[in-house]
């Protein structure tokens, strides 16, 4: 199994960071040996459950990522590849997941890389393992109007997933972490490239949403009293920055 991180993403909500840098690299605390980004964190993650071999899909300011390759495989142990999309500041992310493709094939505990969360997280995936696909799921939060949430079906798995959703209505909210069996490749991979060939500006979750329609499975994972935050604004990564000193 590999590790992967979506960080394709221009994160414009958080210039003037993000005036050179992609979202996954705004810093969220600094150390001793200089400052960890959000991409840090999870790598770091990653590293701690065994993942070393990790893809990261970048776009928006690749550039930025691509000169911090070696450093980051030094920091962390972990031997990087990245993904590039040429569309990332057109298209939304379900064209991104769906240019990794080809890696999916070997297992992936895939992560968004604008969520800062503890590794914690990464275990309760790799705990939980059996399903071809499983969505890590904060069941505990007080849901809002932007959240990614999710229903589940009589089986307790997925049945809907979006955010145009009654936040009385769901079960959680998925927090931007999945584990992808090897058997889920190639559905997963289909849906995904309906989804962005139907409408481009639809989310990966949409992708999962329409592997749904067509009859797969997809779990969920709880993982319960956690801290974390998916970083879209200045108030979010000042969240992230409290959350981060605690790792």
């Amino acid at each position: 199994m590999i590790g992967m991180v979506l960080a394709a993403g221009a994160g414009r909500r958080l210039r003037p960071y993000t005036d050179t840098l992609p979202k996954a690299l705004v810093p969220v605390s600094e150390t001793a040996d200089g400052e960890t980004t959000i991409l840090d964190i999870a790598l770091g993650n990653m590293a701690e459950v065994g993942l070393t071999d990790v893809v990261i899909v970048v776009g928006y300011r690749a550039e930025a990522v691509e000169e911090r390759k070696a450093a980051l495989e030094e920091r962390y142990g972990v031997s990087l590849t990245l993904v590039h999309n040429d569309k990332a500041e057109e298209w939304n992310n379900a064209y991104s997941m769906w240019l990794a493709r080809e890696h999916f094939s070997k297992g992936v505990l895939m992560v968004n890389g604008d969520t800062v969360h503890p590794v914690g997280v990464e275990k309760t995936l790799l705990s939980a393992r059996g399903p071809d696909i499983l969505l890590a799921v904060d069941n505990v939060k007080t849901l809002a109007d932007e959240e990614m949430k999710v229903t589940l079906d009589g089986a307790g798995d997925l049945k809907s997933i979006t955010k145009l959703m009654d936040p009385s209505t769901a079960y959680g909210e998925y927090i931007g972490a999945t584990l992808i069996e090897p058997a889920a490749a190639e559905p997963l991979a289909d849906a995904l490239k309906a989804t962005w060939e139907g409408n481009p500006d639809l989310y990966y979750e949409d992708g999962y949403q329409e592997l749904v329609n067509r009859g797969g499975r997809i779990a969920v994972a709880p993982i319960g009293e956690v801290d974390w935050v998916e970083v879209d604004n200045h108030d979010d990564l000042e969240k992230a920055r409290r959350i981060a000193k605690g790792y």
